[in-house]
């Protein structure tokens, strides 16, 4: 999981939203209620001032000339309060801190507002701004004390309710970023996507390099690959090309040896014979090999291929009065070269005719991934123990039937080189069963091991 960029990205995108998040999330909270403090801060000084400038002095005692109008400040608990202190220890205060009476000293100011915490009315908690001040009169300065407070829910109300709605909010904002991080993701690796589907092509023969119409980042990788390309095709046209030339020069020596070979005594013609066209067969084996993974990838009816190779055939099954049972499904096609096909299939179709009693099977079918030819007969078949055997290059079971040995070896290579793979079984009629898996994407690749 660790090596998917798609789930790398997806946690990058994650954390970083996440811890996005938070920092506003603190940020908003610490504006919002700094904003809110102030407010509070604010009335009270208003508050404050209003008191003080309704402060008189008679006979050396202050008074209050008339309180504030609000109605908060006449009603019990009405959620505004103030008091005043004069210098000598009488206390002027609001209706609605109604038999509360506010320390003289003693409440400490704390946070950012400089508010102070004490109980007012029916026990509730409440926070007082406080202001020491002086009233002057013919000379003399009277020290006061004045207290301007609100209920402490006053403040945290609004605060609650704007976390529960930034919490909605925050909510919202981090699934639509999540979205879009997962959105950008599939975006972002949307070209690599696209490479790997043109190198699936390149593959496939469709293409012989890839496009280079990818954003600038990718667009190194596209480089390195084309560069591969173009090399890899020159080695191959250079081997094909020795290849060619091994399988030409052969031509001559070989007609020269054929004809030399004639004034043999006739068992050793026969024998000089077989081995030539041993050589002349592994020769151009070795043409086809270099051609295979090289060409533009065809696509091939089996319907067909199959029809042509049975009806060159039928002539050797009817005189051997065997039966043909082929069954291709309709519009079965296969990326490969039809020479290459039909001589793996050929091939088969060839032993079976050689070796079947009475009827020979020939099915061929698939589905999105795979496309499948099997091919039995009711001959002797082979037993499991020289299957392997049989593969080999140069190898037969039995020496009176004549032949290279190439046949089914021939076919295994073919099969390889299309990426797909063949198998030997026992048919339920009793004899050889072969099958052939391609590759419906188009596996082709060289050789490992050419002849």
């Amino acid at each position: 999981m660790l090596r998917s960029l798609r789930f790398r990205l997806a946690i990058g995108s994650f954390l970083a939203i996440g811890l996005a998040l938070m920092v506003l999330w603190f940020s908003v909270g610490y504006l919002f209620i700094n904003y809110v403090g102030q407010q509070f801060k604010t009335e009270m000084n208003v508050t404050i001032n209003i008191i003080a400038s309704r402060l008189k002095v008679e006979n050396g005692k202050i008074d209050i000339v008339s309180p504030p109008a609000d109605p908060r400040f006449s009603t019990v608990s009405g959620g505004r309060y103030w008091q005043v202190w004069t210098p000598d220890g009488r206390s002027l205060r609001s209706r609605s801190l109604w038999d509360v009476e506010l320390p003289r000293t003693g409440l400490h100011q704390e946070g950012p507002f400089d508010f102070s915490r004490a109980q007012g009315p029916d026990g509730e908690d409440i926070l007082l701004l406080r202001s020491e001040i002086k009233i002057s009169d013919e000379g003399i300065d009277y020290p006061v004390i004045i207290y301007a407070g609100f209920p402490l829910a006053n403040l945290m109300e609004p605060l609650d309710q704007h976390r529960e709605r930034s919490r909605s909010v925050m909510l919202i904002t981090a699934l639509v970023l999540l979205g879009a991080a997962l959105l950008q993701a599939r975006v972002v690796l949307q070209p690599l996507t696209r490479v790997r589907n043109q190198v699936s092509m390149v593959r496939a023969g469709q293409l012989r390099v890839m496009d280079d119409g990818v954003p600038l980042e990718v667009m190194p990788l596209v480089e390195e690959i084309n560069l591969l390309l173009t090399e890899r095709q020159y080695t191959i046209e250079k081997a094909r090309s020795r290849a060619s030339d091994l399988a030409h020069g052969l031509k001559t020596p070989l007609t020269v040896l054929a004809q030399m070979v004639q004034h043999l005594p006739s068992a050793e013609r026969e024998a000089a014979f077989e081995q030539i066209n041993l050589v002349r067969q592994r020769a151009d084996r070795q043409l086809q090999a270099a051609r295979l993974g090289v060409e533009q990838m065809q696509v091939t009816d089996m319907e067909s291929l199959i029809g042509k190779l049975v009806k060159v055939l039928d002539p050797i099954a009817r005189a051997r009065e065997l039966a043909w049972d082929v069954e291709v499904e309709q519009g079965l096609a296969i990326e490969a070269d039809a020479a290459d096909l039909a001589e793996a299939i050929g091939n088969i179709l060839d032993n079976a005719t050689k070796w079947a009693t009475s009827v020979i099977h020939v099915r061929a079918f698939g589905d999105r991934d795979m496309a499948m030819i099997v091919i039995g007969d009711d001959g002797p078949g082979v037993r499991p123990q020289d299957r392997q055997q049989v593969l080999r290059r140069g190898e037969f079971l039995d020496a009176d039937q004549g032949g290279s040995g190439l046949g089914l070896a021939i076919c295994a290579d073919i099969m390889t080189a299309y990426g797909g793979n063949l198998s030997l079984d026992q048919a339920d009629i009793g004899g050889l069963l072969v099958t052939l898996q391609f590759p419906r994407n188009g596996g082709r690749q060289i050789p490992a091991h050419p002849i």
